[in-house]
């Protein structure tokens, strides 16, 4: 089984435009990610898909990128075109592994993409993801924290923004975390799989929430959640650099 690390990367944020470029400590806030990512030993490729010039000039300073279209409506589109660039002399099967990794950890632990990939020893599941529990009121009742409940085997039954599972009989202030997970977005995919969700037609779930994972299970793929105790630190807005570590380089 085969490993390939994409790391999707655009320059047009509507809250931090050029963020992959932004600088931490010397480095590029792409070069960081890429640098990490290269850090887990399961994966045999690891290349960042942008549709920007600037992030692939940089980027081929250091690693591999690659160009893709301008019309992709998320990372997993994205990532789709970058295998089909990267394969053209079909060395990946359709068995093997894509890891979407997000370009805006800069400080991503590259054991978790191991635990990501290490999941598809089971030939059954078709997406892996992560999820780590709640202990805090402030992340489940935040709209933009995605929360996650799972069967007894570890699988996804959905996803939301909302509080879920609700605790009935306990105000919502009170209510105590139990058995509450947030998502966290980082995604496997076997290439059959990638392929076959970014072809879907839109779900009314997905519309709902504007969550597309939801549109993954509404169509019946199986999404399994590893679960972590780690979350990396995501710069989604100038102010978010401030929670880096004044020596990200700095051991420990």
């Amino acid at each position: 089984m085969h490993a390939i690390g994409i790391i999707p990367a655009r320059y047009a944020s509507s809250r931090f435009p050029g963020k992959p470029l932004v600088k931490i400590s010397g480095r590029s806030m792409i070069q960081r990610v890429y640098e990490q990512a290269l850090k887990c030993p399961d994966l045999n490729e690891v290349v960042v898909a942008t549709d920007d010039q600037r992030i692939f000039d940089h980027v081929t300073t250091f690693g591999k990128a690659i160009m893709t279209s301008t019309n992709h409506k998320s990372g997993t589109d994205r990532c789709e075109e970058a295998v089909k660039l990267l394969n053209t002399c079909n060395k990946y099967t359709e068995s093997d592994i894509v890891v979407n990794i997000q370009g805006d950890e800069p400080l991503i632990d590259p054991g978790q993409i191991r635990q990501v990939i290490s999941g598809f020893s089971d030939p059954g599941r078709q997406i892996i993801s992560l999820k780590k529990e709640i202990y805090s009121q402030t992340d489940l009742q935040n709209p933009n924290v995605v929360k996650v409940v799972c069967d007894r085997s570890g699988n996804a039954l959905y996803f939301s923004r909302s509080p879920i599972p609700f605790v009935r009989g306990e105000s919502p202030a009170g209510m105590p975390p139990k058995a509450s997970f947030k998502h966290l977005g980082m995604y496997g995919y076997r290439i059959r799989t990638l392929k076959e969700i970014v072809a879907l037609p839109a779900g009314k779930l997905e519309q709902l929430e504007s969550l597309e994972q939801l549109r993954w299970l509404e169509f019946g793929y199986n999404i399994f959640l590893e679960t972590t105790e780690l979350e990396n630190v995501s710069i989604d807005t100038p102010e978010d650099l401030k929670k880096i570590p004044a020596n990200p380089d700095k051991p420990g």
